[in-house]
């Protein structure tokens, strides 16, 4: 958001009627009807997926890109700049309800299903079982009906650990970023956040190279029983808010060079913040939880 005179600075603004909400239902609703068919064997499915994804993305394209003409026009005061700040801390207390609850499935079933699954009558039919986490003892990976293939599991060395220092890195150049924002020093706040961007990145590629790593040396892949769904689901949701966090930093930067924020007015640069150390903390969890326990 850019600063103007106080006296040009409408006390709200109310936007003129819009096209785009309508137009981002209709490229959803395709999304959906095409994901729908997809699953259940149409294969003309997929095409209205992708229609509805692609239409989808230009329709956000062009709001998002009415909303910097309308900030950079002197348009937002001080009301519209708390409904965003609201907006935003609601929207990541909804994402950590969101991956609250897959961690809740993962404690349930280390806790709760797989010790019951070791009652009496289970180790009468499978007394080869183990109810145990598959982490916590080694080789207690293969399903006694041969259901699930055997598999090993995914230890914290090395992968995961380059990831963390990634991530936490990522929040340093980050923070470094925004003080300099905050001090006028432009040149300083784009290069510092080409390098969160850059660091971003290659978290993704590490990550893509293990999950390689884990079909193809570990065996251990999505239907590797519950281990492998609550594993693929945790770290590949983490993943894809890692994709949308450094998609978010890297416009922000690219409206950086084009000279747009400043000192006293750049929420657009502190809710992209917000949201990556909210991925930084979520890492911090799996990395606990998933790798090392």
């Amino acid at each position: 958001m850019s600063s103007t005179a106080q006296g040009s600075t409408p006390y709200y603004f109310v936007p003129h009627a819009s096209r785009h909400p309508v137009m981002a239902a209709i490229g959803l609703f395709f999304v959906i009807l095409g994901a729908g068919q997809w699953v259940n064997g149409a294969g003309w499915g997929k095409y209205s997926l992708f229609f509805g994804l692609a239409w989808w993305l230009v329709v956000l394209y062009q709001w998002f890109r009415d909303a910097v003409h309308e900030s950079e026009g002197g348009l937002y005061g001080h009301k519209v700049d708390l409904s965003y700040r609201w907006s935003m801390s609601w929207f990541i207390f909804s994402e950590v309800m969101f991956f609250g609850a897959f961690f809740t499935a993962l404690w349930w079933a280390r806790v709760h299903s797989v010790p019951a699954l070791g009652s009496l009558d289970n180790a009468l039919l499978w007394p080869d079982f183990k109810a145990v986490w598959p982490s916590v003892v080694a080789g207690a990976t293969a399903s006694p009906a041969g259901i699930i293939e055997p598999f090993q599991t995914m230890g914290p060395f090395w992968l995961p650990t380059i990831n963390t220092a990634l991530l936490l890195s990522s929040g340093v150049t980050l923070t470094i970023a925004h003080h300099a924002l905050q001090h006028g020093n432009r040149g300083k706040t784009i290069a510092f956040m080409w390098m969160t961007v850059i660091l971003g990145f290659v978290f993704l590629c590490v990550q893509g190279y293990e999950y390689f790593h884990a079909y193809t040396d570990l065996n251990l892949k999505l239907t590797s029983g519950v281990y492998g769904s609550t594993f693929f689901m945790l770290t590949g949701f983490h993943g894809f808010h890692v994709l949308v966090g450094m998609l978010m930093l890297l416009f922000i930067t690219l409206r950086l060079m084009k000279g747009h924020f400043t000192p006293e007015r750049h929420f657009g640069f502190e809710g992209a913040a917000w949201y990556w150390h909210f991925v930084d903390v979520v890492w911090l969890g799996l990395y606990i939880l998933v790798y090392w326990m």
